[in-house]
């Protein structure tokens, strides 16, 4: 939710601020904003709409510095305005702020400034923020000398006082040499350069200037020069590990493509080979896993299996749960992270909690870790940001990379979670005795045919095309698949929800007789995710009852399935594979249709509308 950027340095900090801007514009994109400090003064341009319409704004009132602060808002208090845009100044008009997150106590603190004779021109918590770190500064100035530590203090003071998420940066028009930054519950890093250093929502806006980044944890304040930076944690100083970045700006860049969501399906193929090629181990049918995650010896030790998720994550937990089961023949349960966190639900001895965030920031599995933590769960983390807050708050950690992810509909993101687990599977199975040797050879090798499979898949996308322009004028869509591509009808009634604004739902192929066969019409598609599975009679049992009401029909199939092909209206292929392989083959087809009949709609497939990338507030 929401994008910063800071920068300090010897350059002019606006086409610094607004490359960055545009590439977090994924996380909100409601209004965008910035500030400079110029010979003592605050300069602030800011406006509703894209990060676009603030370079115009900029090009007619320019504005110079070489510190500065801006954002992009994703509205959560007040109409998208340029009122509401950030920076926001506090009473004095010496102190600007950009603020992600949401302050939940703003209208209390807002009361008691209002009796000190404060005024607003917002409807935001934003400002009210910038305030309270306004009014403790005066607080110390009457007894101290402005200086940058007076202006941490504040800051510390400020955000004690302040309850909900927030990360933060900070500038002080009498302090032209230093930039600040605090975060609790949203993401910040500080990004070191020569000369020059940043302070961001995410590594995406300030890769093309450094590969050299610090994650700031939960209480952090830190203090940032041209030439050096400061952290301090409760008021006393600490050390930070300095990360190195493993993706290029080329990697977050749109390259040919015409939107972030297409380059990114396309990218799947080389992903998937890339992890594939790191831990599978062919002549013993095993895995070997990188980094931190769980010994051998703790992953025996595990008798159940929580996922959690949220979202797309969820959609993959959910597929998770079926292939954990059938690879490792342990019980899974799956819950929504959100509604796990305020469960009163204990957690078994030995249970490995196995969280799913393409960010690693998302508020409420964040929440969820941290209760079930609290309770000796042992944890995993299956994240695409290293140094993320629920990879470092996880026992252990896989990195799924993905490598950046811009489109905020999540594509490459679920295709590598689903990998994954599918690999936990099968270390799992082959550790607990449940798949041999022999078995694991063959998986494997069936593991390495998937990158060339989906390859094959997006080298056939002109029926896809033409499927999509079929069906891109109906309003209304029903998924449905079982067992393990029941999740992934999910997954495609979400694609297609998030960036065409078509109403679809998606249910299991059975439970269509339980009530949404009510809706069947010619003018009701349904989608069927059934290829040749153990399923595949049933499927096709439903997939007549709807024809028998003149249903449309679209099918996910495999290859060679002349059947299919008489039932159906219209059918999308995908190679052959295990079943429990299928979910990787069966998304991508769901994935393009989604993406050409929003295209056909003329809708923003990268920026959907009431969407933002990472979810870092409830």
């Amino acid at each position: 939710m929401c994008g910063i950027v800071g920068y300090i340095g010897q350059k002019n900090a606006p086409p610094l601020l607004l490359e960055g801007l545009r590439r977090l514009e994924y996380r909100g994109y409601d209004s965008a904003g910035l500030c400079l400090l110029n010979h003592g003064s605050l300069q602030i341009r800011k406006c509703v709409g894209r990060v676009a319409r603030l370079a115009e704004l900029l090009s007619q009132r320019p504005i110079y510095g070489s510190v500065g602060i801006s954002h992009t808002r994703w509205a959560t208090h007040g109409l998208p305005s340029d009122a509401n845009a950030h920076p926001h100044v506090d009473q004095s008009g010496n102190l600007a702020i950009v603020h992600n997150g949401i302050i939940e106590n703003y209208a209390s603190l807002q009361t008691k400034l209002l009796r000190h004779g404060h005024k607003f021109h917002s409807q935001t918590d934003t400002e009210v923020l910038a305030h309270v770190i306004g009014h403790h500064l005066d607080q110390l100035l009457a007894k101290k000398t402005l200086s940058p530590e007076v202006v941490r203090e504040a800051i510390l003071s400020a955000t004690r006082e302040a309850t909900g998420t927030y990360a933060i940066a900070v500038v002080h028009s009498k302090l032209p040499g230093h930039l600040f930054g605090a975060r609790r519950g949203s993401p910040l890093v500080v990004g070191l350069g020569t000369d020059e250093n940043f302070l961001a929502s995410d590594v995406s806006p300030i890769v093309s200037h450094t590969r050299k980044v610090i994650y700031l944890h939960d209480g952090d304040v830190v203090v940032v020069t041209p030439d050096g930076f400061s952290i301090s944690a409760n008021g006393k100083p600490v050390r930070r590990n300095v990360s190195p970045v493993h993706f290029s700006p080329k990697a977050a860049e749109r390259g040919k493509f015409p939107h972030y969501m297409l380059k990114e399906i396309y990218e799947q193929p080389e992903r998937v080979a890339d992890v594939l090629r790191r831990t599978l181990r062919p002549k013993t049918g095993s895995v070997a896993f990188e980094e931190s995650s769980l010994s051998p010896r703790e992953l025996a030790k595990i008798k159940r299996i929580l996922l959690i998720a949220c979202g797309t994550s969820w959609h993959a937990a959910l597929t998770g749960e079926y292939l954990l089961e059938s690879l490792a023949r342990l019980p899974v349960e799956v819950e929504c992270a959100s509604e796990l966190r305020y469960r009163d639900r204990p957690m078994e001895k030995q249970t490995l909690v196995i969280s799913i965030s393409q960010s690693g920031e998302t508020a409420d599995t964040l929440a969820a870790i941290r209760r079930a933590s609290s309770q000796g769960a042992r944890t995993l983390a299956i994240v695409n940001v290293a140094g993320s807050t629920i990879a470092r708050e996880s026992d252990a950690d896989i990195q799924m990379r993905a490598g950046p992810e811009i489109g905020v509909a999540s594509t490459k993101a679920f295709e590598m979670q689903v990998l994954w687990l599918t690999l936990l599977g099968l270390a799992l199975g082959r550790q607990r005795g449940h798949i041999s040797a022999s078995e694991g050879r063959k998986l494997v090798r069936e593991l390495q045919a998937i990158p060339a499979k989906l390859k094959k898949i997006l080298t056939s996308t002109s029926r896809i095309k033409v499927v999509a322009k079929k069906y891109s004028k109906f309003t209304d869509f029903l998924f449905l698949g079982r067992q393990y591509n029941f999740p992934i009808a999910l997954e495609g009634a979400l694609k297609l929800k998030e960036i065409s604004y078509i109403h679809a739902d998606s249910y299991p192929s059975a439970e269509m007789k339980h009530g949404p066969i009510a809706l069947i019409s010619p003018e009701f598609p349904s989608v069927f995710v059934a290829p040749r599975d153990a399923m595949y009679d049933k499927n096709m049992s439903n997939i007549e009852e709807i024809k028998a009401r003149r249903g449309p029909i679209i099918a996910i199939a495999t290859e060679g399935d002349k059947e299919m092909g008489h039932k159906a209206d219209d059918v999308l292929f995908v190679p052959p594979t295990m079943d429990f392989l299928q979910p990787l083959l069966t998304v991508v087809p769901l994935q393009l249709l989604a993406y050409h009949i929003a295209v056909l709609r003329g809708c923003d497939v990268d920026k959907p509308r009431n969407l933002a990338k990472s979810v870092t507030v409830e």
